[in-house]
């Protein structure tokens, strides 16, 4: 696996994050699935991730969001 850097915008200010191809992969499905943009499915886990304490990377958040996504599909 290699960590690659992708590139968006959220509220209005570009940033990145390092995150693998396979994560980065399902994170487009995801937000295929949901019928929106990758950009605001970041944003959605962007905003959820600050109201931890600390909050973690978003990098970090992107693939617990993946793998809690993930663990629900399997449980249906």
């Amino acid at each position: 696996m290699t960590l690659r850097r992708h590139s968006l915008t959220l509220d209005g200010h570009r940033t990145s994050v390092a995150i693998e191809d396979e994560f980065w992969e399902e994170i487009r499905r995801i937000a295929r699935e949901r019928g929106c943009s990758v950009a605001r499915l970041v944003a959605q886990v962007d905003e959820a991730r600050t109201r931890d304490d600390p909050p973690p990377s978003l990098s970090s958040a992107l693939r617990l969001f993946v793998l809690a996504e993930i663990k629900a599909c399997a449980a249906r």
